[in-house]
């Protein structure tokens, strides 16, 4: 009998001989047995929205592949969607190496498909046999669709039974539908069944959780306080939402008597090892240990490194073609990285060689002028000698490539006499600092220049002080500095470059768009003539910042994108923080249009990039996560999110100026959708110094308007609305026409609310639909979700008689009020403006001569207005006319 190892079936028909059954008939009993879906835990994740993805695709004469590496829940997630398939009878074949003989697997079929009493042709092939087999199964028009499924399809390797495979999903019959699981790809050719229609497939990326999906999936643990938000987050992050260590992490965290680092938990170690690695030779091993070294690998910088390791390996994309958890990194064409569970298990212990292969790579990167990424494995390998080379020859690169933290790392290894005697190095260690955002340490340097030093580099000093002002949140003078450094004319292309940049950005802030445009175009053709695509990505966002301050999300979205999908043709380079600041202000667009999956999904990876990098950018991406739990009613994950971004600001020494508005601001929103307006107001009174000096920090050029907004809303939630009216002006007043286009539609909303309070229903109910079709023309409802708790009152009693529309529904949703409801009863002779006013106090239950004294108009005036309002309404009593009009949506 020849072993399954050999990839072969046994010889079934020698075994049936010896027991004297018909041939066949044993073997068939056997495989009956192997027809049973597996169990469904009943602990798993429910996600419906996968499910009816899955669902979407089973059609008749059609296949889907789903195929991951191990662990990724291809198999529960078919179980999941099959179980709600109540049409459908579901023949479930789970394959293995066994099944390598075609005569076994036209078996299986057979058994599968109901037609083991189909005699095969005498003489004829397995592919005739196959025939005959889809033949009969057309000509039976009466069976149900059935919905077969081939899972652990990478255990077929045979060409012979793939060559089956291929012609069974090329010739389905009208009541068949195929699905294959597999690690490995499809092993034949699928163009055809894909653009004729029948064919999808479904990745890792749909399989793997999303970060809400994880919190979800650790619910129950958390609220049983063994494991915190920051656990978890940090928990996707590591995984990426790799499913099958998430689960035995947290079987572990419910069975377990000690909690431990992810990777370093038995069963998940257990699963790296058995599940990943086992297949694999000890060479190829050592060549996923390399590839565990460097953040992201190609085959060409593999290939270049791989005489550090004895034996004869795998290169990155024969690892991902193996199904083994690698992911293309985007835009970079045929580079890999690992999944960062399997990296940081892979990299410890410290594999021989190690600083040898970081050096190699550094040159590597070096003979290629990526100076960031070879400055950065210089580091890594330890030798000083190629770092202060390489600083030397590639400054201006090291500075528009904007790797903050690589050249942090090297300002704390550089020799303190070399930056005293090198001045261009100073300038250079100015902008590493300003562009960290430590602007003290930035200003420490500049004021070590002496006179002929300064004299030699003013206008480059000018440009660096103007990038550190706009820092701080000064627009004028930074906006006059910037003008002195570009009147010097002694400054690079580079230079040049980040000065317009810092121009554009200081005239947005004050309100000069179109100014703030003319900078930022020359600021792209600077970045054009210099053939720096990471310098034209940050132009791309400077301008898209502009747009945003006009209020045009369509736009921004559109130049985002584009952005994007150029900075992507480039496959020879790494991302630059330039890209991830065009995400991360995608992201704002998407928060700002409702969008939230979609700009939760990118901001994890623009999160993970940004504190890879260092990147500043990190505070906007944590400040959106605040806002994304709190709109979600989140508050305990809001506030985690806010103590965490103030550690990581801290930790990098970041100046207060910068982080510390943001994040009281976001602090008192918080504090007031928890009803607690003491704690707002305290937020707020930390602020009082940047608030006076008027700071408009680069990242959130909103936040002094909105600070004067929480002040509004917190004098409405004390009942001083006298208060809130004077605070509400004033935004007006200092802003006259440079009102940004976000923040016109805060004040619109709040001047909507206090409106009800001060002239009625029927004036705020007029002010709020002005502001929602303003608000519709861009889709931006953010504002409504931020003002929630204020506008719900007046939208309930407003939102039936809105124009329908997608962004009225989307409104509709948000404050969860019914948009199918019947439309509002039309009074054959409207109530005025002066009756509305006198209705809402008779519904507070005024008497005639107190609404009188209100109103200042005489007894006489209000019972006209009270028998015009009872004539119009159809009643006869005070009573009946408050019912009635709360039924009208008039109270």
């Amino acid at each position: 009998m020849k072993s399954y190892n050999d990839s072969c079936a046994a010889n079934d028909e020698f075994q049936t001989a010896n027991n004297g059954l018909p041939h066949g008939e044993l073997v068939r009993d056997l495989l009956e047995q192997r027809l049973q879906m597996p169990a469904i835990p009943t602990d798993r994740l429910i996600r419906p929205e996968l499910d009816q993805h899955i669902l979407s695709t089973l059609a008749p004469r059609k296949l889907l592949f789903l195929e991951a590496p191990s662990g990724y829940g291809k198999t529960l997630s078919l179980l999941s969607a099959l179980s709600l398939a109540a049409e459908s009878r579901v023949r479930w074949v789970a394959l293995s190496a066994g099944d390598n003989a075609p005569s076994r697997f036209l078996s299986l079929l057979e058994t599968a498909l109901g037609l083991t009493d189909v005699t095969p042709p005498n003489g004829g092939t397995f592919e005739d046999h196959l025939s005959v087999l889809l033949v009969t199964r057309a000509r039976r028009s009466s069976a149900q669709h059935d919905i077969l499924v081939l899972d652990n399809l990478h255990h077929l390797s045979n060409p012979a039974v793939v060559g089956l495979l291929h012609q069974l999903t090329s010739h389905l019959p009208e009541n068949l539908t195929v699905v294959m699981a597999s690690r490995l790809p499809l092993p034949f050719e699928c163009h055809t069944l894909e653009l004729n229609g029948c064919y999808h497939s479904i990745g890792p990326e749909q399989l793997e959780f999303t970060r809400s999906e994880t919190f979800e999936f650790f619910q129950q643990v958390r609220s049983e306080s063994v494991i915190t938000s920051i656990s978890i987050d940090h928990l996707y992050n590591l995984t990426e939402g790799w499913a099958t260590p998430l689960a035995l992490y947290r079987r572990e965290l419910v069975h377990g008597d000690e909690k431990r680092p992810l990777h370093e938990t038995p069963s998940v170690e257990r699963f790296l090892k058995d599940s990943i690695l086992a297949r694999l030779a000890l060479a190829q091993v050592k060549s996923l240990r390399v590839m565990a070294e460097l953040e992201s690998c190609s085959d060409e910088l593999f290939l270049a490194l791989e005489g550090t390791v004895s034996e004869q390996g795998m290169v990155p994309s024969a690892a991902a073609e193996r199904g083994l958890p690698l992911k293309k990194v985007p835009g970079r064409g045929r580079w890999y990285r690992l999944n960062p569970l399997l990296r940081a298990w892979l990299q410890s212990p410290v594999m021989a060689g190690y600083a040898t292969r970081m050096l190699m790579a550094s040159r590597w990167f070096s003979q290629r002028a990526q100076f960031p990424e070879a400055l950065k494995h210089a580091l890594l390998s330890g030798d000083n000698d190629e770092v202060i080379r390489i600083a030397s020859e590639g400054t201006e690169a090291l500075l528009l490539g904007q790797d903050t933290a690589s050249l942090l790392t090297l300002r704390k290894s550089l020799p303190a006499p070399l930056l005293e005697r090198s001045a261009r190095l100073r300038i250079v260690y100015g902008w590493v600092h300003a562009i960290g955002g430590q602007f003290r340490q930035a200003r420490e340097l500049i004021e070590t220049f002496s006179p002929t030093d300064w004299q030699e580099q003013e206008a480059r000093i000018y440009a660096l002080k103007a990038f550190i002002l706009r820092g701080e949140g000064f627009v004028e003078p930074a906006l006059e500095m910037a003008n002195k450094a570009l009147a010097g004319g002694a400054l690079s292309t580079q230079a040049q470059l980040v000065t317009q940049i810092v121009r554009a950005s200081a005239l947005c802030a004050a309100g000069y768009f179109q100014e703030a445009r003319d900078a930022n175009r020359i600021a792209a053709k600077l970045a054009r003539e210099a053939g720096d695509s990471g310098s034209e990505a940050l132009a791309v966002y400077a301008h898209a910042r502009i747009e945003l301050g006009k209020g045009a999300l369509g736009h921004a979205e559109q130049l985002l994108r584009t952005g994007l999908d150029t900075a992507m043709q480039e496959l020879s380079r790494p991302a630059r923080i330039g890209e991830t600041r065009l995400q991360l202000n995608l992201v704002l667009v998407l928060w700002h249009k409702g969008r939230l999956k979609e700009a939760d999904r990118l901001l994890v990876s623009c999160m993970r990039h940004a504190e890879q990098t260092r990147d500043l950018g990190l505070l906007l991406a944590m400040a959106l996560r605040v806002l994304m739990c709190r709109a979600q009613g989140r508050m305990d994950d809001a506030f985690v999110w806010i103590g965490r971004a103030e550690r990581t600001m801290q930790a990098w020494q970041v100046d207060e100026s910068l982080y510390l508005p943001v994040l009281e601001a976001l602090k008192a929103s918080c504090w007031l959708a928890c009803e607690q307006p003491e704690s707002a107001s305290q937020a707020l009174k930390k602020l009082a110094p940047y608030r006076l000096e008027g700071c408009v920090p680069e990242l959130f050029p909103m936040i002094p308007g909105l600070l004067d907004c929480l002040q509004v809303r917190i004098d409405m939630f004390n009942g001083d609305h006298v208060r809130a009216r004077e605070h509400l002006s004033d935004v007006y007043r200092r802003y006259a026409e440079a009102l940004p286009w976000g923040l016109q539609l805060h004040a619109g909303l709040l001047d909507a609310v206090l409106q009800t309070e001060e002239k009625g229903l029927a004036a705020g109910r007029r002010q709020l639909e002005s502001v929602i079709r303003d608000a519709a023309k861009e889709h931006f409802i953010s504002p409504f979700a931020e003002l929630m708790h204020e506008l719900r009152p007046l939208m309930e009693k407003s939102f039936r008689g809105l124009e329908p529309c997608a962004f009225t529904k989307a409104l509709g949703e948000l404050f969860g009020i019914e948009s199918h409801k019947a439309p509002l009863e039309t009074l054959a002779e409207p109530i005025s403006e002066r009756e509305q006013g006198v209705l809402e106090l008779i519904a507070k239950g005024l008497s005639n001569q107190e609404i009188g004294d209100k109103l200042h108009i005489s007894l006489h005036t209000v019972k006209t207005h009270a028998r015009r309002i009872n004539a119009k309404l159809e009643v006869k009593s005070r009573t009946q006319a408050i019912v009635r009009a709360r039924e009208l949506g008039l109270l």
